[in-house]
């Protein structure tokens, strides 16, 4: 095998050559991997072949690696430990080597692979000289180049291995790092690779920042080079003080007064707009740090302004540019300053949002729009209503930019300040606006959308809390002619700036149809037929699809399309019976057609789920058909988004027919407790199957007497897993967890309440209540789980009335718990409250 040839086909511009050599370089990798590896640690060292072999000699190496994927990653990691040990260390002294190379680009991929290396063996107590050994080569070295890599490879370490595994050398490796980043360094080469490397660094060195005389150096330090002459050092310096006011702002105070304040308005003022971002992106960190701003405002506020003008005329949407991030400043600088920054802001509005000048009109609608959130509401109120019809007459500016904006501010007005909209002034020229603004170009249109969902849900929140159960609602006139414009958005085949599913959006869940009242029913019903029959013309289509961008934009449009159909079944209710039949065919074809497209049958299969939900015992005549669709999606293991919505619907359909799925829970269990096997399965599917028991057992009642011992056997063993405290993600996972097991006994405890099979459960009380005594003892328990466990203990209590459990209800730990109401919600303190009358029956 020619490496070199083979590694510079990889890069071919011509498809089927490098195809080819991708396919050679993946099949060596599996049939023999040692060689495979000391074949691209060979070629990254040989100093004789082309730098663009070199670098994918490198990468080559760093991909087999390292995954983004955990599981794979495992599997990667496994594989480079089976290596022979000699094998290894000819590779890792290969990528070492390289970092001196002359050919600084080789020098960067070794650093990765370095650091690819580093990620596998240091977490598990393999390579300790290396972090010495990359110290040496700063420390000792002349040559430049080497200097730089090395740095490049420390930030990498830095960035990819927990800080625990490093925290025995940070003191060593920060000073290294504040070696190279400081003034004095000759190379500025040396200096950007230093400060790189010490960004990354930053999570690791706490214990630094808690000393006061380390704290000033390094503070000096990255103050010192945001002066530096190359403006990559003064970017990469911004960068670090954004991330050490995000880490350690309770000890900026000192340095805001002394340096930083000055430092970063003038670096907002550069000529280079790199620097310019980093320096308001400190000031965006500052205002969600909540640090004392009010003094700062006056400063501070003038020069963001300032910037939102410089808008570009051709800009990329969604690029963030210098005005961009000026405008997010703002809005965080509003949420913590609150009215102050009103008076600070109100004079450059009214002086601008009439310019001849777009720029001037744009940056004052989005400084407006940029305030909305933080100012108290009384204090805003009148300033919306003397904008409101100013900002409705600028959807016709000729601007694109300036329309854009406004779009945007009426949607911000509609979601934070619905009630400053006077439906008999506002509401008609502005729904008038935002309709007429669908048929504008793609970025327009989407906010567009934006502003009707926030508008209709606003409006339907505030009725919710002031007018139960309105039949009529201010939208009622607009009703139809709103939905009636969404929907044709929805039928574009183009997504530009993603305006079709914003429409999609607007008209789905909390939004014009679960807010619809009643006199606009017959609208919603309407809506349904119109989805369907769009959802027919898609399920005919499909054959003449020939490309992945049309596979991708027809999975799109019938993932849409089931989401308005699940919000019209929630809120039609019952009410959808008449449509069901063809509601199931149509679905069940749209499964059949989507083959192995999650995100599609995900959504068809959410449609099954809130139709089951809607009717109830009416669902049983569609089972039998949808049943051979289901079992493969449960099986599907690999997939843990579908996996988890197939076991749902089981949930779904338990519920539904209540005892009548008795007939079906056999089956269910058997490939839910299969499930629990599974290696590949995400543990996090693994909680809702346990949930699930819940659902089944409470639908089907004392028919789950077969299955109430393995049931049992399953949840006391997950109940046992015990959290690592130092493992943060295992804690969140083991709360999730014991919430699951929760749910699940009050299924079972519930549905076998006040049946003759209720003595079943009285072998199985006291591991019940061992994991509400843990749920309850753990100072980080959630309401939801508190609520859980009172209402388990309550069940409990009322399956067993006549004492048969009184001694375990009498328990001190019990008692205690029940005296406590420390931080509850008032659902909670209900829920308390009956399980406490429970008890006192129980043990009379």
């Amino acid at each position: 095998m020619n490496a070199s040839a083979l590694l510079a086909n990889t890069l071919s511009p011509d498809a089927a050559t490098r195809q080819t050599a991708t396919q050679q370089l993946e099949s060596a990798s599996r049939e023999n991997y040692p060689v495979y590896m000391l074949m691209l640690s060979d070629e990254l060292r040989n100093e004789n072949s082309q730098i663009h072999t070199r670098n994918a000699a490198g990468l080559a190496l760093k991909n087999a690696l390292s995954a983004r994927d955990s599981t794979r990653q495992d599997e990667y990691s496994a594989r480079w430990m089976a290596l022979d040990v000699d094998a290894r260390q000819k590779i890792k002294e290969a990528s070492l080597l390289t970092l001196a190379s002359p050919q600084p680009r080789a020098g960067a991929v070794a650093a990765q692979v370095v650091s690819a290396i580093a990620a596998v063996e240091l977490p598990v107590g393999q390579w300790p000289d290396l972090v010495e050994i990359l110290l040496g080569f700063i420390n000792t070295s002349d040559d430049t180049n080497l200097k730089i890599a090395t740095l490049q490879a420390i930030g990498y370490i830095c960035e990819t291995i927990k800080p625990e595994v490093l925290a025995l050398r940070s003191n060593e490796i920060l000073t290294a790092v504040i070696h190279g980043a400081r003034k004095e360094e000759p190379s500025s080469e040396v200096q950007l690779a230093a400060v790189h490397a010490l960004f990354n660094s930053l999570e690791f060195v706490r214990d630094n920042f808690d000393r006061e005389g380390e704290r000033n150096y390094i503070m000096q330090v990255v103050c010192e080079a945001t002066q530096n002459p190359s403006v990559s050092v003064q970017v990469g310096a911004f960068e670090c003080l954004v991330k050490i006011m995000a880490l350690y702002y309770d000890k900026m105070a000192f340095y805001m007064e002394q340096a930083l304040f000055g430092l970063t308005v003038m670096g907002m003022k550069h000529s280079d707009e790199r620097v310019a971002l980093q320096a308001v992106e400190f000031w965006t960190t500052v205002c969600e740090e909540e640090i004392e701003l009010a003094h700062k405002v006056r400063e501070v506020i003038p020069v963001l302004l300032n910037l939102l003008t410089q808008q570009e005329e051709d800009a990329d949407e969604g690029e963030w540019n210098l005005a961009m991030s000026a405008g997010t400043c703002l809005n965080y600088m509003a949420q913590a300053v609150a009215d102050a920054v009103v008076p600070a802001v109100v004079p450059f509005i009214e002086a601008h949002i009439k310019a001849q000048d777009w720029h001037q009109r744009e940056a004052a609608v989005m400084t407006f729009g940029s305030i909305l959130d933080g100012p108290d509401p009384q204090v805003l109120t009148p300033l919306v209503n003397q904008a409101l019809p100013l900002l409705i007459g600028m959807m016709n500016d000729e601007n694109l930019h300036v329309k854009d904006t406004t779009a945007w501010t009426l949607g911000r007005i509609c979601d934070l300040l619905i009630v400053t909209i006077k439906p008999d002034v506002h509401l008609h020229p502005l729904i008038s606006a935002l309709v007429n603004g669908l048929s504008d170009r793609p970025r327009i249109v989407t906010n567009c959308c934006w502003a009707l969902m926030n508008l209709a849900d606003q409006i339907g929140i505030y009725l919710d809390e002031y007018i139960t159960s309105a039949p009529e609602s201010p939208l009622s006139p607009y009703f139809e002619g709103i939905v009636s414009a969404l929907l044709r958005v929805t039928e574009t085949t183009a997504n530009e700036s993603n305006f079709r599913t914003s429409a999609d959006e607007a008209i789905t869940p909390m939004s014009y149809v679960s807010h619809s009242t009643t006199d606009c029913i017959p609208v919603v019903q309407n809506t349904i037929i119109a989805i369907l029959q769009r959802m027919e013309q898609l399920l005919n289509m499909q054959n003449q699809i020939v490309g992945v961008d049309d596979r991708n934009n027809w999975n799109e449009l019938q993932s849409n399309l089931c989401s308005v159909a699940i919000s019209v079944i929630r809120r039609l209710g019952g009410g959808i019976q008449p449509m069901a039949d063809r509601i199931m065919t149509l679905i069940l074809q749209l499964i059949q057609g989507a083959g192995k497209t999650s995100t599609v049958l995900e959504d068809a299969f959410l449609v099954v789920g809130s139709l089951a939900a809607a009717l109830e015992a009416g669902f049983a005549p569609y089972i039998q058909a949808f049943l051979p669709f289901l079992y493969p999606a449960l099986k599907a293991h690999e997939d843990t988004q579908l996996c988890m919505v197939a076991v749902g619907i089981i949930g779904d359909i338990s519920r539904a027919l209540g005892d009548q799925s008795a007939q079906y829970a056999g089956a269910f269990m058997n490939v839910l407790l299969e499930n629990l096997q599974s290696n590949v399965l995400n543990r996090n599917v693994k909680i809702s199957i346990l949930s699930c028991f819940g659902d089944i057992a409470l639908a089907i009642g004392p028919a789950f007497d077969p299955y109430l011992n393995t049931t049992m056997d399953v949840l006391r063993q997950a109940g046992s897993v015990q959290p690592n405290p130092l493992d943060f993600d295992l804690m969140d996972y083991v709360a999730q967890l014991r919430e699951g097991i929760l749910e699940a006994y009050t299924g079972v405890v519930t549905g076998f309440k006040n049946t003759e099979k209720a003595p079943a459960l009285l072998p199985h009380v006291p591991s019940i209540l061992e994991l509400v005594h843990q749920c309850l003892a753990d100072d980080e328990r959630s309401d939801s789980v508190v609520k859980l466990s009172f209402g388990l203990i309550g069940d409990l209590a009322d399956c067993f009335p006549n004492g048969q459990i009184k001694e375990h209800l009498l328990e001190e730990w019990i008692a205690h718990e029940f005296r406590s109401k420390r931080g509850m919600q008032q659902e909670t303190k209900k829920t308390l409250r009956w399980a406490r009358e429970m008890i006192k029956r129980a043990t009379a």
